[in-house]
């Protein structure tokens, strides 16, 4: 890297993005610190930016975006002049204004336990959708993880599979390792998904979980790993379950049903009802900081209720 003033802003972005061994960082990174150089003129000297130039940058950038989006940016652009900082560059700094927002709570609904099982019971449900549905509630996955696993995957026994996690890292690169080559967190099923895996497996015993009733046109390429070698059939995608629980759900026209995600709130919030402390829940979601899990914890006005009950006076408890 150039010493000193040499130094532009342009390249210091370039050379922090290049340090990032994580795809993922790089890309998310790249969007805020490589717009915010952009912004106050790659060309310049990096030493001749000021603080309040790159809060405004930030602003005028995301000023007006989502509150996960403005920390994400934020958070980039911070971590790029702090390294440029502790390789002894002169850099300015993310000002003191420009600050952390709080994220607000989950506006995603948690649907109750009866809901949920009523749901799963209407006769003109398939087999498919429900084995879906009441595997999304008892593990309490997003929907992206389940729909990913194969049945070469599952432990049927141990009612266990491992699953590539949303934002899931990258081992550590060996010579020959696959790029695909992520580590894999174990979800955990119960009763439920227990009768009806076998009776939608039907003998199979490779390929997706989840797969559609047709098979793919010939202009459609699919990978290997997303299609049943024994039927044909490709793997069920998001968009396809997504628009399948939409239609058995929606009342006020399409578009208006439970979304997927609805069950990994439902699943937390009852498991906290009954009882589950805030570390058993991090574990079942595999969370890593609290706050996220207490956005998905929404328990009922009845649930507040009965807690409240506990309060009476002992002639006087429900």
């Amino acid at each position: 890297m150039p010493t000193g003033k040499a130094l532009t802003v342009r390249t210091a972005a370039d050379v922090f993005l290049d340090s990032l061994g994580n795809p993922n960082t790089v890309r998310n990174y790249g969007i805020g610190v490589g717009k915010t150089a952009e912004r106050i003129d790659g060309g310049r000297p990096l030493a001749s930016v000021a603080d309040d130039e790159i809060g405004e940058a930030l602003e005028l950038l995301w000023g007006t975006a989502a509150v996960n989006t403005w920390n994400s940016r934020r958070a980039g652009v911070l971590s790029w002049l702090g390294w440029c900082r502790e390789r002894g560059y002169e850099a300015p700094a993310v000002p003191a204004w420009a600050k952390r927002l709080a994220v607000p709570d989950s506006e995603t609904p948690a649907r109750s336990k009866m809901a949920v099982d009523r749901l799963i019971a209407r006769r003109e449900v398939h087999l498919r959708e429900k084995t879906l549905w009441r595997m999304l509630y008892e593990i309490c996955a997003c929907a992206e993880e389940i729909l990913g696993v194969n049945i070469e995957d599952l432990d049927l026994g141990g009612r266990r599979c491992p699953v590539k996690a949303k934002g899931a890292r990258s081992k550590a690169r060996r010579r020959g390792q696959a790029r695909e080559d992520f580590v894999l967190e174990t979800v955990y099923w119960d009763t439920g998904t227990a009768r009806l895996l076998p009776r939608l497996l039907k003998g199979r015993t490779r390929g997706p979980v989840f797969v559609t009733h047709r098979r793919p046109g010939p202009g459609k390429i699919v990978s290997p790993r997303d299609v049943c070698p024994d039927t044909g059939l490709a793997r069920l995608s998001y968009g396809q379950a997504r628009a399948l629980l939409d239609e058995h759900t929606a009342v006020r026209g399409p578009g208006t049903g439970w979304d997927l995600h609805e069950y990994r709130h439902s699943g937390l919030t009852e498991l906290g009802v009954q009882g589950a402390s805030l570390l058993m829940l991090m574990a079942k979601s595999r969370h890593k900081k609290p706050d996220n899990v207490r956005r998905y914890f929404k328990p009922s006005p009845e649930a507040i209720s009965e807690l409240t009950s506990l309060l009476a006076p002992g002639d006087r408890q429900r």
